[in-house]
């Protein structure tokens, strides 16, 4: 009998700036197998939950690991934990073949810093670098750069913190 895999328990972070474009990165490596369709690398911070850690605290945790923010004010929380599965030939490969794909909860951060904060080539605390380029997006630009089987996650978390890239300028 087949085991049944479980999702991986996640969270993804959409940080705005004050002109309410979203931060994306392109992932640095891009030989890794759940990186099947070339020209979509680029995703926003995300990370597995630690043992014990409340997704909130992950979610800062990620943050900074990936992008070296720290200078940010949490706006909002999703109200529920969103999924996606990888598809069947990369679940057996990916986080050794162990999870069908994430669970996620998602969280909005402003950007309150200057740009010279964020560092994706040396991350603080030495983790190893996520991307290899970083940009402002418009957010309902996300779902179009992602790989494809999380489109509609993205898809979901645009539609969840739209009004808060709105109302930056405000």
């Amino acid at each position: 009998m087949a085991k049944k895999l479980i999702y991986r328990p996640c969270v993804g972070v959409m940080l705005l700036n004050r002109d309410g474009l979203a931060f994306i990165g392109r992932r640095r490596n891009k030989a890794l197998v759940e990186h099947v369709a070339p020209g979509h690398e680029w995703q926003m911070p995300q990370g597995g939950i630690d043992k014990g850690e409340k997704p909130a605290a992950a979610a800062r945790r990620e943050l900074y690991e990936e992008t070296g923010v720290s200078s940010a004010t949490l706006l909002a929380e999703a109200p529920d934990w969103l999924t996606y599965d990888l598809p069947g030939d990369i679940a057996q490969q990916a986080w050794r073949g162990r999870y069908r794909g994430q669970r996620q909860k998602w969280f909005a951060f402003r950007f309150e810093g200057s740009e010279d904060e964020i560092n994706i080539h040396h991350p603080p605390g030495g983790h190893r670098p996520e991307f290899d380029a970083w940009r402002w997006e418009p957010i309902v630009h996300l779902p179009a750069l992602i790989i494809p089987f999380k489109r509609p996650v993205y898809e979901k978390v645009v539609e969840i913190f739209a009004p808060l890239a709105a109302s930056q300028n405000a």
